[in-house]
């Protein structure tokens, strides 16, 4: 079966469920994966920062990511987009924050 798109890929993980019914041993199996896919995406993006307001940031962001992949079938799948899009939120985030506290210190020196 030759799946062409990423929608294609979702689905078929989606309705094609191959999961063992031993439940605490797979849940064991797939918490364990799923902490690894995490901390090689979260260093994957604090590879890219530089500063630390972003990088704890980006640990919320991988934590709430894990904590939504494990409400759905397939966490192991959909992590990587869950996570891609908190990421892109933290940063959009610490982006804001810094123009706050850039015009915070500009009307500090304009009152003294």
């Amino acid at each position: 079966m030759r799946l062409n798109t990423e929608r294609d890929a979702i689905e078929f993980a989606l309705t094609r469920s191959s999961l063992p019914t031993g439940g605490s041993i797979y849940r064991g199996a797939i918490e364990t994966e799923l902490e690894r896919l995490k901390e090689r995406l979260l260093a994957e993006e604090l590879a890219r920062t530089v500063t630390l307001d972003v990088n704890v940031l980006l640990r919320r962001a991988a934590n709430e990511a894990v904590a939504l992949a494990w409400l759905t079938p397939v966490p192991l799948l959909l992590l990587p987009v869950l996570f891609e899009e908190k990421a892109l939120a933290a940063r959009q985030m610490a982006r804001r924050q810094a123009l706050i506290r850039e015009r915070s210190q500009e009307l500090m020196v304009l009152t003294e």
